[in-house]
């Protein structure tokens, strides 16, 4: 009788841990002081809110998503992503269908909303310049493919994403209207006009050190990082002419194991109140079309969804169908 009342309460701790371990998720972003925002404004919030603890991880890394889906493995629930991937991914099968019935959908921005994704928060790349460090700023992406007029090192992503290619048909004279689908023999012929120039940024904190310390005193930047930088003290020239506008996207990839905390979190993550923060910590638009509202009118005017003028909108469902062919060539003429 003792034994069998051992097991039995071996069994009932054995049940309580795995619904504990039930009630942890995993979110995964890409690192630095985005991800912290996302931690602070998101996840502790949405844990204290539901009990469902959220536990973090990162890069986000396409590879991974992909091996998981295929390995029947996954252990990221949701993940931020790529506007284009995630239409790409959501067409390849690799991702859930999201609950429009648990993700109030009503308010967000059409722009950045399919069966498989809602926008993380959108941002622009915008032209960025350390003023202390040059004698001139540029103000356009033709004067900073201009190396006689602005001499020096520049800097740009160095993933093939949207964002590069357009900005060099945008300093070629091409006109936003005519940039899709987008000319890649005269994109990468702009290219080598600086390509001896240019020092490569792969995440947004490398940006942010090479524009401090002057090793690329000016280039191609994530308009939030250029405001949390300015925010260090240095003194940080933004130009938002013809900024380009790209999106970050939440995903559940194929497969997860908590599939209903993850449209929970993404409900959360994606209300108004969670998209205000958001906003606010980062510098980065919000997808929630309420969100503004909610905000400090002198934050609010900063961000990218009040820099219309000339702003130029990346065509993500292009970038999603030609995403590997523009890869390949993209790699192929870094590597040159």
């Amino acid at each position: 009788m003792k034994n069998r009342t051992i097991l039995a309460s071996l069994a009932l701790v054995l049940s309580v841990s795995s619904q504990s371990i039930a009630a942890d998720m995993v979110f995964t972003s890409w690192g630095g002081t985005t991800q912290d925002v996302q931690k602070s404004a998101w996840a502790d919030k949405f844990t204290a809110k539901s009990g469902i603890n959220v536990l973090q991880d990162g890069p986000t890394d396409y590879g991974k998503i992909k091996a998981m889906v295929e390995a029947k493995g996954v252990n990221w629930d949701v993940v931020d992503v790529e506007g284009d991937y995630a239409i790409q991914a959501g067409d390849k099968g690799m991702l859930e269908k999201l609950d429009f019935k648990t993700i109030d959908k009503s308010s967000l921005d059409p722009r950045f909303v399919t069966d498989y994704s809602v926008g993380s928060f959108y941002y622009s790349f915008v032209i960025g310049c350390n003023k202390d460090a040059v004698a001139a700023c540029p103000k356009s992406w033709a004067e900073l493919f201009d190396t006689k007029k602005f001499p020096g090192k520049r800097t740009f992503y160095k993933w093939s994403a949207p964002g590069v290619i357009e900005a060099a048909l945008l300093a070629d004279g091409v006109t936003p209207d005519k940039l899709y689908p987008l000319d890649l023999d005269r994109a990468f012929k702009k290219l080598d006009t600086i390509k001896s120039d240019i020092v490569w940024w792969s995440g947004g904190a490398q940006s942010q050190q090479l524009l401090a310390s002057a090793e690329a005193p000016f280039g191609s930047f994530w308009n939030g990082r250029l405001t949390a930088l300015a925010a260090t003290g240095v003194t940080v020239e933004t130009s938002w002419a013809q900024n380009i506008t790209a999106a970050d996207a939440l995903v559940v990839p194929k497969g997860t194991k908590n599939k209903e905390a993850a449209m929970k979190f993404i409900a959360f993550a994606t209300s108004p109140e969670g998209q205000a923060e958001m906003a606010a910590g980062t510098g980065y638009a919000p997808v929630n079309t309420k969100s503004p509202a909610l905000m400090d009118p002198a934050i609010a005017k900063t961000l990218p969804d009040q820099q219309t003028s000339s702003q130029v909108n990346a065509d993500m469902a292009y970038w999603a169908k030609h995403r590997d062919e523009i890869g390949e060539r993209w790699y192929a003429w870094q590597s040159k």
